[in-house]
């Protein structure tokens, strides 16, 4: 018999949940994982049942938490803070997913809305379906009978993303509530970190649970070898303060071990392989294989945002503009030329991205440590300036005068494909950033790496490279998180979730 259905179906939902009022951050957030663990699985249990043979007679619904706070005042404890207040009266909500996964953040987040305003947080149910696909989670293996759901589409009965409006909108600052609708509190809804969870999942083969605060992208295998062997060491000599490292496939090497819990390993490497040296309340390093170009830089860092981390550094190579720099030199960016194009439709490139002093401090004294030059003579090392970003990797077998013309002006003193893009993200977001790059050639000046050359140069440079963007990471995870959450990254509007 045909499972066809030619009349609308009743929806069939957990129980209504009645509104609850907090002054306590942590009951908030108890509170919101017990209705969220509810709804999901209310969900799960029905998919189950339906793929196991059950009759279909009705449509499956259940819906994100959320939570909101009103305030009638304009004023705010600690004007120092980039975050954790309104900045206007009135109602404001977002919706949650992954209350277990966010708890820390979101205990943060909610006890500063109640102090620097003085008021409750109201702990609901939205009005936002929660997709069957991210009730699941971004790891989920779902057996279910193909002959189940052969004669009716699935979203038929389940709740399915929807992309209309699972965008960037509130962070991009074009986001206008109708009227009478509450404002946003955070720059990402359940929706869209769903989406983001899942393919951080697929793009680097580890599970959110896993990423840190503190997070350095790469466009070479090179410096993933060295963090490799780097944190393997640190694990078999007992941590060292961090508790695991994890490579992809969620292979997890625990502190005091020199050997995986498992001898399991990938059969191949993800797009953006990720490997995560953890510590406790995710102050850690995660290290991310983008590969080349913008395309990449722009796609993982729109997902590593969602998990709202303290910093995100570029360590990588570049092509030298200055005939006074030398193969394996420092460059500092202080300033971003972009032609990147990937960012043009979110970010315009007549916006200025600016240096952030607390990261460029942390860069310039890892350097100095790590190299032992000091001062002036660290200049011998290290330039600062502007860095190019470019979306065509052979620029130089066009005509060069229009792109050196711009380079020239620009002051810049060199050139890549992803640095720009990471920082412009970083800006978008609200998320600190840092660009520390070294010359690996000079093509305008005919200083092109042989394979040979090639070689040495990474064999001796990359380990310094990768040491310097440690001890700035650690410089870094040394600093309350109000101080390294810049005011200048924020607009006229802003959201109050950092």
């Amino acid at each position: 018999m045909s499972k066809r259905i030619s009349s609308p179906l009743d929806i069939s939902s957990p129980s209504p949940f009645v509104p609850q009022t907090f002054d306590d951050p942590v009951k908030a957030v108890d509170v919101l994982t017990e209705l969220y663990e509810r709804n999901t699985t209310f969900l799960i249990e029905s998919f189950a049942k339906l793929a196991k043979g059950a009759p279909i007679t009705s449509r499956y619904r259940a819906f994100y938490p959320q939570v909101s706070i009103e305030t009638t005042s304009y004023g705010h404890i600690d004007t120092r803070l980039s975050y954790g207040h309104v900045t206007a009266p009135g109602i404001y909500t977002t919706t949650i997913t992954r209350p277990q996964l966010f708890r820390h953040y979101l205990k943060q987040q909610l006890g500063l809305l109640m102090k620097n305003h003085n008021v409750p947080v109201i702990v609901s149910e939205s009005a936002t379906p929660i997709p069957l696909h991210f009730a699941f989670g971004e790891g989920a293996h779902v057996e279910a009978s193909a002959a189940a759901f052969m004669d009716i589409p699935m979203r038929d009965l389940f709740d399915t993303p929807d992309l209309n409006t699972t965008d960037d909108e509130i962070a991009n600052g074009e986001y206008i509530p109708p009227p009478g609708e509450p404002s946003p509190l955070a720059a990402f809804t359940a929706q869209r970190i769903d989406y983001s969870l899942a393919r951080l999942a697929h793009y680097t083969a580890t599970g959110a649970q896993h990423f840190q605060n503190f997070v350095l992208f790469t466009n070479y295998q090179f410096y993933i070898d060295e963090f490799c062997t780097w944190a393997r060491k640190l694990m078999a000599e007992g941590g060292d303060g961090y508790t695991a490292f994890v490579e992809p496939g969620n292979i997890i090497t625990h502190a005091g071990s020199s050997q995986p819990e498992t001898d399991v390993t990938l059969a191949r490497l993800p797009q953006m392989p990720a490997y995560h040296l953890k510590k406790k309340g995710h102050a850690g390093i995660t290290m991310i294989n983008i590969g080349v170009g913008p395309s990449n830089a722009k796609t993982i860092t729109d997902h590593v945002a969602v998990l709202r981390p303290h910093a995100w550094l570029m360590l990588g190579h570049c092509a030298g503009l200055r005939n006074s720099q030398r193969l394996g030199d420092y460059v500092l960016a202080h300033a971003y030329m972009r032609e990147d194009h990937v960012l043009d439709d979110d970010l315009p490139v007549w916006v200025p991205i600016p240096a952030l002093a607390e990261v460029q401090v942390a860069l310039e004294g890892a350097v100095a440590e790590i190299t032992g030059y000091e001062g002036f003579e660290l200049k011998r090392i290290m330039r600062t300036g502007t860095v190019g970003t470019i979306d065509n990797r052979n620029w130089e077998l066009r005509d060069q005068r229009g792109p050196v013309k711009r380079l020239s002006q620009a002051r810049a003193i060199a050139l890549d494909m992803e640095s720009a893009t990471i920082a412009a993200n970083g800006f978008r977001f609200r998320v600190p950033y840092g660009t520390l790059l070294c010359v690996s050639d000079k093509p305008l000046h005919g200083e092109l790496k042989l394979p040979g050359m090639a070689t040495a140069f990474y064999r001796t440079q990359v380990n310094q490279h990768l040491q310097i963007g440690i001890r700035a990471i650690q410089k870094l995870a040394a600093m309350p998180p109000e101080a390294l959450h810049s005011r200048k990254l924020r607009s006229f509007f802003e959201t109050a979730f950092q």
